[in-house]
């Protein structure tokens, strides 16, 4: 019996960095734009502290309350009313931006559309890699700035950004366990949104 799509699996991925920053996301089809900014947010690890916009076939889906420049320029679209299922059988990949003083460019790409029994309650990451960047670190560019210095313990900025990353950063850090606990309690109020990764526990003797 046939059983129309529910749900859709995403690859996504953030621009300009290498090597890659990745996440395979199973989310809902009938969840709207703004409920996948907040499954975004949760998969990177992000704190929801910037502003943030869709960009699908040249049109800006967002906020308008928060995006409206008052300048005339390019419209905004309520992301609250579409719907992942708007673009069902279409091998679509578009952008999710956040922070536009950093411009963490997330492309979006739709790897498959999935019929699932049951439908999953919660979005799910299934495969991913390496740690997004900290917060307010400048972009793609910084960000590699920031990676040399934490890497060469003689560098004179050394210490000073380990201590504003919170003490320690590993680019290579993914924890799939984590980031589906943090999914699975996306949409909860006052939900906690950590800032820094977490530091290794210390090893055993």
């Amino acid at each position: 019996m046939y059983q129309p799509a529910n749900a859709v699996r995403l690859h996504v991925s953030l621009a300009e960095i290498d090597p890659p920053i990745w996440r395979r996301l199973v989310v809902p089809s009938d969840w709207t734009l703004d409920r996948l900014h907040l499954v975004l947010q949760a998969a990177f690890s992000w704190t929801d502290s910037h502003l943030h916009e869709f960009r699908i076939g040249g049109l800006r889906y967002g906020d308008p309350d928060q995006l409206e420049d008052g300048f005339g320029g390019p419209q905004i679209f309520d992301y609250t009313g579409v719907r992942l299922a708007d673009f069902t059988g279409q091998d679509l990949t578009f952008n999710y931006l956040y922070d536009f003083g950093d411009d963490w460019t997330h492309v979006i790409r739709i790897e498959e559309w999935l019929s699932l029994d049951p439908l999953p309650r919660h979005a799910e990451c299934t495969e991913g890699a390496r740690a997004r960047p900290p917060e307010d670190v400048g972009g793609p560019w910084s960000y590699a700035d920031f990676l040399e210095t934490t890497r060469d313990p003689n560098h004179e900025d050394h210490s000073s950004n380990l201590r504003w990353a919170g003490g320690h950063f590993d680019p290579d850090w993914f924890d799939k366990e984590l980031i589906n606990k943090d999914l699975r309690n996306t949409f909860r109020k006052n939900t906690s949104r950590r800032l820094h990764q977490p530091k290794p526990k210390p090893s055993g003797r």
